[in-house]
């Protein structure tokens, strides 16, 4: 069946002849949260910024019960479209599903992934339902009061460093201008509780991977050495100092581990 190029919106930085990167971005984020790192490395890659579904100026969010894997198959044919048979997939919390799955379901489209601060899913049912209605909870929030919803969410623990960071008043304000209602509609369709798990596929895996965690972020260091026991080609890095959003918390650290992690990926390929 033909899939359509979706409508993302979706930005490029650096010369669109170099190696691509593309950047997913996590919820409540939108491509745009990329263009400090995307700036860094433009001189190298060409780094291709979506906003996700329901974020940013992507204002379509995929519906019914496949709607994850939707998104996944949209993914995939943007991708198609770049002028590269394969690309470096950068993927954080939300979007770090996202790239998950497309790793171990379009293999032949990447040359390495780079997972931040996310999982592979949820691996009993009775986990997804109960995860699919607190979600579900936190939509309704969003569409009855937006800022509160916000001023909650970032008062979790996970992001008590990105709270003390210098940028997230504007961070903040930024996630302001997202609209609460497709907000909604993401958070519902892309929740946790209503993905597939891929933990069964971590072993088919052959790109090369590397997950990062921040130190102080204990539940995805323990997911990140999960997969990189069941996942071959891959490895873990663990950022000293750092929460759930370790790529703003020290970028240059990230950037640093993520251009050695792709220059040895290109010279091997080279």
């Amino acid at each position: 069946m033909q899939h359509n190029v979706p409508e993302y919106n979706s930005r490029v930085i650096g010369n669109r002849s170099l190696p691509p990167i593309v950047f997913l971005h996590g919820f409540l984020g939108s491509g745009k949260d990329w263009l400090p790192c995307a700036t860094a490395l433009a001189t190298h890659f060409s780094c291709v910024l979506p906003d996700l579904p329901g974020h940013g100026l992507t204002a379509t969010v995929p519906d019914g019960p496949d709607a994850f894997e939707n998104t996944v198959a949209d993914l995939a044919v943007m991708i198609e479209h770049l002028p590269f048979q394969q690309v470096h997939l950068v993927g954080y919390s939300m979007g770090g599903r996202l790239a998950t799955a497309l790793m171990l379901s379009r293999p032949e489209l990447f040359k390495s992934t780079t997972i931040i601060s996310s999982s592979p899913g949820l691996q009993d049912k009775t986990s997804r339902i109960k995860r699919a209605e607190s979600d579900d909870r936190l939509a309704g929030r969003i569409r009855r009061d937006f800022t509160g919803f916000l001023s909650n969410w970032y008062r979790m623990a996970l992001f008590a460093p990105l709270a003390a960071h210098p940028d997230f008043p504007a961070i903040f304000e930024t996630r302001k201008k997202n609209n609460p209602a497709l907000l909604s509609s993401s958070l519902h369709h892309l929740s946790t509780g209503r993905q597939p798990s891929y933990w069964e596929k971590l072993p088919q895996n052959r790109i090369p991977m590397m997950f990062c965690a921040g130190e102080k972020d204990t539940k995805y260091v323990e997911i990140g050495r999960q997969m990189v026991n069941l996942c071959p080609y891959s490895h873990l890095e663990i950022f000293p100092d750092c929460g759930h959003t370790l790529q703003l918390e020290n970028r240059r650290l990230f950037l640093q581990r993520l251009l050695n992690f792709l220059n040895m990926q290109e010279n091997h390929v080279s």
